[in-house]
């Protein structure tokens, strides 16, 4: 495992601390430049964020366990819509 990999799996357990440190960062960006790119840097903030952490923003946050193991991914051969090539999951 690589150190980028470790630091994924890392932002991955630590999703509250990822998106504290990106609005920090997006925060300090904006206030360099006067928030000229205030949009994109909303945008960039949500993107790094669903990147590392694996979460997208419309989807609910679901707590870890009580022992701090991440809540996985849910099947995606679960999912009730059928792919978006119109073939079913293998």
């Amino acid at each position: 495992m690589g150190l980028f990999d470790k630091a994924k799996d890392l932002a991955r357990k630590n999703p509250g601390k990822v998106e504290s440190a990106l609005e920090k960062a997006g925060d300090a960006f904006d206030k360099r430049t006067g928030g000229k790119h205030a949009q994109h840097v909303d945008t960039a903030q949500q993107k790094a964020g669903e990147f590392l952490t694996g979460r997208t923003a419309d989807a609910p946050e679901v707590p870890d366990a009580p022992d701090g193991t991440p809540t996985p991914d849910p099947d995606p051969s679960q999912h009730s819509r059928p792919p978006a090539d119109g073939r079913p999951p293998a």
